[in-house]
């Protein structure tokens, strides 16, 4: 195993963590995968941060409610080594939203566009972000039969 596809595959699996703790809402492991001084811009740039401590707090203030499901899936990846410690990526994202609170279903696909450094041994997010490709909402209300059978987080339907 060359140490090119090791750097690569541990890049793939911070890309994985992150997204593991956000849709289950590990606010505290979700922390670690960010540098102290990353930045974001979610949303074609409506929301951007910096700092992982804003990053964090907009993080759970916008999506730590029960009532708010998220799955985030990313695929294809495109990761660039820059060198020993830096390397930037690109991900295909689907994802889905469930709002039981309003009850929408929001459903979405973007490009995440990713720089990583190596710190201590270990890969962290520098930066990242998204651009749409498109999003569409749909209403529950308008499928009766549609029930929120089971939940991680512990939303309602």
């Amino acid at each position: 195993m060359s140490e090119e596809w090791r750097e690569l595959e541990a890049i793939k699996q911070l890309k994985y963590r992150y997204l593991r703790h956000l849709d289950c809402k590990e606010w505290a492991a979700l922390a670690t995968c960010f540098t102290e001084d990353a930045e974001v811009s979610y949303g074609d740039g409506k929301f951007d941060f910096r700092g992982r401590d804003a990053i964090m707090a907009f993080l759970e203030k916008a999506l730590g409610s029960s009532q708010l499901l998220t799955a985030h899936r990313v695929h294809q990846p495109e990761i660039e080594l820059l060198g020993d410690d830096a390397a930037r990526g690109l991900w295909a994202l689907d994802d889905v939203l469930i709002d039981t609170r309003s009850q929408i279903t929001l459903r979405g696909a973007a490009i995440y566009s990713d720089e990583y450094v190596k710190v201590n041994g270990a890969w962290l997010l520098r930066s990242t972000g998204y651009r749409r490709l498109f999003e569409e909402t749909e209403s529950r209300a308008d499928t009766p039969s549609l029930r929120l059978t089971a939940s991680w987080t512990g939303g309602d339907s």
